[in-house]
């Protein structure tokens, strides 16, 4: 158990990385065999900053971990370049996630809009560590596994013949953006910690609705969010969902939803190409609290019962030339009123 009072860096470092600082770069290049040149590759992956050769800065679970990775590469399960690009994955994953546990739980001792942290605070912090880290460790690999089987399951859906006829190559995908309406004004007017809890309440609430729809959450951008599904009727109600939820929230400004159906080049964990460009700038012909789609989702969706598709005029976007949008809105039910016009 560890001492009261404030810890030392070295005392914070070895508790969390579970064991003691023993070892050189020269020592973890002995005790791997792997090479001092791909070590400093891996570091750099990692998102650590460069240490010099006689530092002691290895556990002997970096050399544990050295060594499965040179196993891995003798098995010829991953060459070196492969092994980099996924070590880099991880690094930055895992980055964010640990800044964000590690003010989750500040904010959890000392609430409040203190810039850094007390010392008591940070004492009370590592004692929870030193006592619960054990049990948290499996949540994250549990975690996970729980992502790398839906990760799974979509790359073997995509591989697998389609009934539609779709062609062949790059996926078909519903990609959407949601966007906060007035966000510059409204972080001038806000102080940051109020700020910090609308931005975290949207991506809360967005997060929740796209993952209850079906759907992904391929990244957060502070006052937007972008989101992917292989179904268009999915992706149709994430966005109507998600512009709704929001306006119900009168101390968060409404968001504005551009939505995209065609083929995506999914790389490093996020999505590129055309379809995700065009759905950005279909968000900017939205109005506060509508979804506005392209015309390929539109015929996707023209024959579903559950939603009703509006033509608004034509317009330019930003390296795209004229684009036909369509606004979307759930069918009117019999005592509604005919639907307006939710385009620019």
């Amino acid at each position: 158990m560890m001492a009261r009072g404030l810890p030392d860096p070295k005392e914070i470092e070895e508790l969390l990385l579970g064991g003691e600082l023993r070892y050189t770069r020269v020592d973890a290049v002995r005790l791997s065999g792997v090479s001092r040149e791909f070590t400093g590759r891996l570091w750099r992956a990692f998102g650590y900053p460069s240490m010099p050769d006689d530092a002691v800065a290895y556990t002997e679970g970096d050399i544990a971990a050295l060594c499965r990775i040179r196993r891995l590469m003798e098995e010829g399960v991953l060459d070196e370049d492969g092994v980099i690009r996924l070590i880099r994955a991880f690094g930055q994953t895992m980055t964010r996630l640990a800044e964000w546990q590690v003010n989750l739980m500040r904010e959890m001792v000392a609430p409040g809009p203190a810039e850094t942290p007390s010392a008591e605070a940070v004492g009370t912090i590592m004692e929870i560590a030193d006592k619960h880290i054990g049990e948290f460790e499996p949540l994250v690999v549990h975690a996970w596994r729980r992502q790398l089987a839906a990760a799974g399951t979509r790359a073997v859906a995509a591989a697998t013949t389609r009934e539609d006829g779709e062609p062949a190559g790059r996926p078909m995908t519903t990609v959407g953006f949601a966007d906060m309406v007035s966000f510059t004004q409204v972080s001038r007017e806000l102080e940051e910690i109020e700020l910090a809890r609308v931005v975290e309440w949207f991506e809360e609430t967005a997060a929740d609705i796209i993952a209850a729809c079906g759907g992904r959450l391929v990244k957060t951008l502070g006052d937007e969010v972008l989101f992917s599904t292989e179904s268009p009727t999915v992706g149709a109600e994430i966005a109507l969902t998600i512009a709704a939820a929001i306006q119900d929230e009168t101390e968060v400004p409404d968001v504005r939803v551009g939505v995209a159906h065609g083929p995506v080049l999914p790389l490093m964990g996020d999505v590129f190409g055309t379809t995700v460009n065009l759905a950005a700038r279909l968000t900017s012909l939205a109005r506060p609290g509508s979804v506005v789609i392209d015309m390929e989702l539109a015929a996707r969706l023209e024959k579903e019962p559950a939603y009703s598709i509006h033509r608004i005029v034509r317009r330019p976007v930003q390296g795209l030339g004229i684009v036909q949008p369509f606004v979307l809105r759930r069918a009117p039910r019999p005592q509604d009123g005919p639907p307006g016009d939710g385009g620019r």
